[in-house]
């Protein structure tokens, strides 16, 4: 019996079932995957900016490390960055994902099956969430932990991992796992590693955390100046007066109670001394200075990280067809992050849990990651019912697609268009209810109908439906052949008398009015 051919992954590299089965980049208290944190951020510069950000572009030789604590601090200080990093995230995250098989067939159908049972997992949102920390930091890494017990192989959890626990290769292209003794490959189908490009070049150097670190910078900076500021002239200046005959125990006094009385708002002097609140007004204008240079830069970063700012800035005088606009602009960059996460995942978990479970594919199931567009029902319902009588052509499944239906199973019980009789008797009971004891020309057209609609419209019907019955596949042919046979005289007499009656009632109702007009 031969050996088992040795599976490779996209690189070319052999898959090692033993790595598959231990978690090999676990986190610890000691070395180089240290949970703890060097708070490298403490004391921030520009000129300590610069040198974290060299340090980090140089894959093979430098460490990320600083910069990538920076990243990390940037979230957890700046409440805008934060909230606005997030909506990008999430908003991805929240995104259903589908699996599209390679091909028709049956063997393509139940592997992407297989793919879509583990990506609609309820933890898939927050595994998502995880890979899409590249966004901020250029890239992520996530370590797949596999379960066999069912005698397959399907992932158990996926575990985000501190990027600092990684280093790019001198050339940058390939991640490797760094450990007391140096750095290793990755195993193949081992690692999620999701690259996010916020513009072209390095991996390294395209996270959304590099492109803003210098706008931050600045922004802290002038925040921390607005606090000085506001410490040094936010507060009234407080005179104190006090009489020729005040003791040196009435000047403590009150020298305290000018010190207190604005954080307290209560002092206690001695009679015949007085306290005076001089408020500058021009203290507010220029504190304005530095209100409108912080909300310049949270707007930049706005247009960076979603491209607008119109959805996470209140006041302006922008209107709801500009927020349309911006609106736009961030779901295509909501797509391209979703067509890459998509590729992702295709190559880090749809091709693994097909390959380990079912074999080599030439074609692998597809994923992909896109909102489904709002369509107007009623629209599309009136787009049918005009088009599809004129002979056009529609695959229900698509219709099912745009309206948001799905197909109903063997068991459901579905909503199907009423048959002849049904629709009959429900025209003779709207006619019967429709009938005014008080109108004369209601009481005239009852009289004319007298409840025999179903009579008069069988001539028509009954021919199509014997042919229906006797053959359904020729119907369209038998009711062209029919259409000789199909009585409509007693149907065409009756519509004539009730038009007659109505257009006589309607002369006879204008010839009333005018007479009664003054």
């Amino acid at each position: 019996m031969g050996r088992a051919p040795v599976r490779l992954d996209h690189r070319h590299r052999p898959i090692r079932r033993g790595e598959l089965r231990r978690e090999i980049s676990a986190p610890s208290t000691t070395g180089v995957r240290s949970v703890l944190r060097t708070h490298q951020t403490s004391g921030l510069d520009p000129a300590t900016l610069a040198a974290m950000l060299r340090e980090a572009e140089t894959p093979g030789t430098g460490t990320a490390d600083a910069f990538l604590e920076l990243a990390e601090h940037m979230e957890e200080v700046d409440l805008h960055y934060l909230g606005v990093l997030q909506t990008r995230r999430r908003q991805v995250a929240q995104i259903p994902i589908a699996v599209e098989p390679a091909t028709d067939k049956a063997e393509d159908v139940a592997d992407a099956a297989l793919v879509e049972g583990f990506l609609g997992r309820r933890a898939i949102v927050d595994e998502v969430y995880d890979a899409l920390d590249a966004v901020a930091k250029g890239y992520s890494v996530s370590e797949i932990v596999w379960e066999t017990s069912e005698r397959q192989w399907m992932p158990q959890r996926i575990e985000w991992r501190q990027p600092r626990w990684f280093a790019w290769d001198p050339t940058g292209q390939r991640l490797l796992l760094r450990g007391t003794e140096g750095t290793t490959e990755l195993p193949p189908w081992k690692f999620v590693t999701h690259v996010a490009k916020a513009k072209s070049g390095l991996a390294v150097r395209g996270g959304i955390a590099r492109i803003a670190a210098w706008s931050w910078l600045f922004k802290n900076l002038g925040i921390r100046d607005w606090a000085r500021f506001l410490d040094a002239y936010g507060q009234p200046v407080r005179l104190g007066f006090y009489g020729p005959n005040a003791s040196s125990d009435d000047l403590d006094t009150l020298e305290r109670a000018v010190a207190n009385v604005a954080a307290d708002m209560a002092a206690l002097i001695p009679e015949g001394m007085r306290i005076e609140i001089v408020e500058d007004r021009t203290v507010r204008g220029r504190s304005e200075i530095f209100k409108e240079f912080v909300q310049y830069v949270d707007d930049k970063l706005s247009i960076a990280i979603l491209g607008q700012t119109l959805t996470t800035e209140s006041g302006g005088t922008g209107s709801y067809a500009l927020g349309a606009v911006h609106d736009l602009v961030r779901h295509d960059i909501e797509a391209s992050d979703a067509a890459q996460l998509a590729e992702t995942l295709e190559r880090d978990l749809c091709v693994p849990i097909v390959a380990l479970n079912r074999g080599p594919r030439q074609r692998y199931p597809r994923v992909r990651i896109e909102r489904s567009q709002a369509h107007d029902a009623e629209k599309t319902a009136n787009v049918l019912a005009a088009l599809v009588p004129l002979g056009l052509q529609v695959r229900a499944a698509d219709v099912r697609d745009r309206l948001g239906f799905e197909a109903p199973g063997a068991d459901d019980v579905v909503l199907a268009a009423p048959s002849a009789a049904a629709a009959t008797a429900r025209l003779r009971l709207a006619t019967a209810s429709a009938v005014d004891a008080d109108d004369p020309l209601a009481q005239v057209v009852d009289s004319i109908n007298g409840g025999t609609w179903e009579r008069l419209a069988a001539p028509l019907i009954e021919p199509v439906l014997r042919r229906a019955r006797s053959d359904p596949d020729g119907l369209l042919d038998d009711i062209a052949a029919a259409y000789p046979e199909m009585d409509a005289e007693a149907l065409t007499e009756r519509l004539a008398r009730i038009l007659f009656v109505a257009d006589v009632w309607g002369r006879a109702s204008a010839l009333s009015l005018a007479g009664a007009a003054p």
